[in-house]
């Protein structure tokens, strides 16, 4: 059974820091990738980050420089720290572990969180 569960949301003034963090149950985090996306209202749900199994990493160009993802197998966690935030990095946050078989034909399986606000002032 896979679950993942996200801590570290919360109300922040513009320029303020959080830390994200999502940990994942089972036996699938340490050799997949895990990303976080995020929503706000009325808008498409976007990638904000990703991260492989060997700990390559990508970002929305809109969070460069600002945030970081990482992640630690010994906890089968990955985490998202964001600085400097602004009022348009508000949004509901989700964490995902996307598994791809090595079997062809069979479909990618993508694990989610529930999702976390984030909400950050003027």
């Amino acid at each position: 059974q896979v679950q993942l569960v996200e801590s570290g949301g919360g109300l922040v003034q513009a320029g303020g820091s959080l830390r994200l963090s999502c940990a994942c149950s089972g036996s699938i985090f340490s050799s997949n990738s895990a990303g976080w996306y995020r929503q706000a209202p009325g808008k498409q749900r976007e990638l904000v980050a990703g991260i492989t199994s060997i700990g390559s990493t990508n970002y929305a160009d809109s969070v460069k420089g600002r945030f970081t993802i990482s992640r630690d197998n010994a906890k089968n966690t990955v985490y998202l720290q964001m600085n400097s935030l602004k009022p348009a990095d508000s949004a509901v946050y989700y964490c995902t572990v996307v598994v791809i078989p090595t079997t062809p034909n069979i479909s990618i399986t993508a694990y989610w969180s529930p999702g976390t606000q984030v909400t950050v002032s003027s």
